[in-house]
């Protein structure tokens, strides 16, 4: 049984990161949206600590830590916009908004 390796954590950091553009991309809903931008920040995260790693190099890991706290802040805003946006246009499907035309 091989041990696990950097590529392994790297691999997983990539399908994470394409299964969070899929996510972007594909769907309407603004949560669904939401948690796969999400996803690929939580992806990019995974590459940062994995390079850290094999670079014995703890300056990965504060940066990992202070992103962790901004998508943590980032996160509340959004869902409180996302929540605004629900209570004022009754629905969070994201081609019926128009907000930023003339």
């Amino acid at each position: 049984m091989s041990p696990v390796g950097a590529e392994h954590f790297l691999i997983v950091s990539a399908l994470l990161f394409v299964i969070g553009v899929c996510g972007v991309m594909i769907s309407r809903n603004l949560i669904i949206t939401f948690m796969s931008v999400e996803l690929m920040l939580n992806a990019a995260n995974l590459s940062i600590i994995t390079f850290s790693r094999v670079h014995a190099d703890m300056s990965g890991h504060v940066i990992v830590f202070l992103t962790l706290t901004v998508a943590a802040a980032e996160a509340a805003v959004g869902l409180a916009l996302i929540i605004t946006l629900y209570r004022k246009r009754g629905t969070i499907d994201a081609a019926k908004f128009n907000i930023m035309k003339w």
